[in-house]
């Protein structure tokens, strides 16, 4: 994956930041051109990244997979399963709940089930042989690792059997406009990851909208699979804006994934329609059963 140089990054968010201004203040939308992209100047086919980003990024749909479609047919709540990322990430957690986790999983046919990377190689022990994916969380909860730290967490989760790597952003380097250093975290990880599915946490209920759309970009620009809303840790959890403005910003090739707060089979299919392609939760069997929703991750 080529390297973008600090211009290219600063071009990719001052374009990015004046779109988001031109919205909030109500701004019609630049003139466009015959293939549809704004006059003013070149982007890419989601008229969000400055081409050259686009061309350096080496950005790929869904490492191979199919490209997002919005569902036409919401699923019922037995099939929402396959939407779901099913989730424990206490701390206190005991071998006897991941046990307990990776039995719902093969019962209602979850897509993952979500552990800590100390967990991962016991549920991968209980899965092995199911469609059940394993989905580790890396930098978790806060984001605040180094790169490298973050790239050997991956590299260990993978070793041990995971085959999906949710990772937190580094808040604190977006919210400093350290937007390299943003880009070099994602990009680390997915370099770490080898093709797996990567999804960057951005821990909506801390950042701004510009922050946000910056964030969905630059997991862009850095070759993530998905952009997710929330740890369940901090603060608010996943909106419906939130997941129109993430799909909007990352077009049709990455995820998203809708976490925090889902708690019920509406709250799901409302994600769903937003634009979400996958959701995180707690209370997963709530979901697809319509029992009582627990604390919801």
């Amino acid at each position: 994956m080529t390297d973008i140089s600090e211009r290219d990054l600063e071009l990719l968010v001052d374009a990015i930041a004046n779109r988001v201004r031109g919205r909030l203040q109500g701004q019609d939308e630049p003139a466009r051109r015959a293939d549809g992209r704004p006059s003013h100047h070149d982007n890419c086919s989601t008229c969000v990244l400055p081409l050259s980003a686009c061309e350096g990024c080496g950005l790929n749909p869904m490492n191979g997979t199919s490209q997002w479609n919005a569902p036409g047919n919401i699923p019922d709540a037995a099939g929402m399963a396959r939407y779901i990322d099913h989730t424990l990430l206490k701390p206190e957690t005991t071998r006897e709940d991941i046990e307990r986790l990776c039995k719902e999983a093969l019962k209602h046919r979850f897509f993952s089930v979500c552990v800590n990377s100390t967990n991962v190689r016991l549920a991968a022990s209980y899965l092995k042989g199911s469609d059940v994916a394993v989905c580790a969380v890396v930098g978790f909860p806060l984001g605040a690792g180094t790169p490298g730290a973050k790239a050997f967490e991956t590299r260990e989760a993978i070793r041990c059997g995971a085959t999906e790597i949710d990772m937190v952003l580094n808040i604190g380097a977006l919210r400093s406009r350290d937007y390299g250093l943003v880009t070099d975290d994602i990009r680390k990880v997915v370099q770490a990851a080898s093709g797996k599915v990567v999804k960057v946490i951005l821990e909506v209920g801390m950042l701004t909208l510009e922050q946000k759309t910056i964030a969905c970009a630059l997991s862009k620009v850095a070759g993530a699979t998905f952009v997710k809303t929330s740890t369940g840790f901090g603060p608010g959890g996943a909106t419906v804006e939130d997941i129109q403005m993430m799909r909007a910003v990352v077009g049709p090739e990455l995820g998203v994934k809708a976490s925090g707060g889902v708690r019920s089979y509406q709250d799901a299919v409302n994600m769903l329609q937003a634009g979400a392609s996958r959701v995180g939760a707690s209370s997963s069997v709530a979901i697809v059963t319509g029992g009582k929703g627990g604390s919801g991750y």
